[in-house]
This record gives C-alpha cells, structure tokens and sequence, in this order.
C-alpha cells in the first residue's frame, strides 16, 4: 500500500495497480474507486498507515496515541469532567503512586492533552481543549453502541 495523490487533490491509499487504473480508498471514507494510474502522484514521506489513520478525528488519534491504559484514559476523563486540579488532590484520588501519575501527565503534555495550572495557589492541571473534543468525540461513539 502506499499514498497517493489523485487529480482532485486528496490523499489516497493506493490498493492495487494494474496497467491502466489502480484500486484507490479515501481514508477518510473507506470508499475506494478506480482512477488512472496518469492522474495518480506518489506521495513521497509519507506512510500509508499514517494516511489511514487519519480517519480518525485529530483529538482522538492523540488520545490513542498518548494514553497507556484504562486508568491512564480515566485520569484524563476524570481531569476533563473535574479539571483543573491541584497536583495534590490528584494524588490523593486515585490508586496511582506519584511517579505513575506524574508519567502520565508528562505523555499528556507532550501530547498537547493537559496544561500546567495555578489551582488554589498550587501547582495542577488541567485538559486541553483537544482533550475535551476528543473524550466528547470518544462519549458521543460510545453512546452509540
């Protein structure tokens, strides 16, 4: 599988190549069509797993990407719906030693998911708004099923 650029414009997952056409899957949809290999252009740098995750709402591919585990996802679920929170009251919380909660604030942050915040006069956190989107987007697929 590899990237491809089709004469609109948009990014597509080349499937199968023949001669004349290619098998070509819009990422976003999953819907695939034919198209002319001439009016195909490779997408240099840029990997076909990457484009297909793309699928995916920006907020919530950085949640899957930065939290661990289902406790890690409940700190941040818990950090959306009460935050922002002193550091204190976070260790105070939850079943979580302080080198395990600071570990997954520092992915947190990294992922742009939680900032530092004065809470109280004491250091804490508190969601981003790509965090908010991304647990609402997670709720809103949830309550579907």
């Amino acid at each position: 599988m590899r990237t491809v650029r089709g004469p609109d414009g948009r990014t597509y997952l080349l499937v199968k190549q023949s001669s004349d056409a290619s098998r070509v899957r819009d990422p976003e949809t999953g819907e695939e069509q034919h198209l002319p290999n001439d009016d195909l252009e490779a997408v240099s740098g840029e990997s076909p797993l990457e484009t297909a995750a793309r699928a995916v709402p920006e907020p919530v591919r950085r949640i899957l990407v930065a939290v661990p585990t289902e406790r890690g996802l409940g700190l941040l679920v818990d950090l959306v719906d009460r935050g922002p929170l002193p550091v204190v009251d976070l260790l105070g919380a939850y079943d979580l030693c302080e080198s395990d909660l600071h570990g997954l604030l520092t992915e947190f942050r990294a992922a742009g998911l939680v900032v530092e915040a004065t809470v109280y006069g004491e250091r804490g956190y508190e969601a981003t708004d790509a965090a908010k989107e991304g647990v609402e987007l997670l709720r809103a697929n949830g309550a579907r099923e």
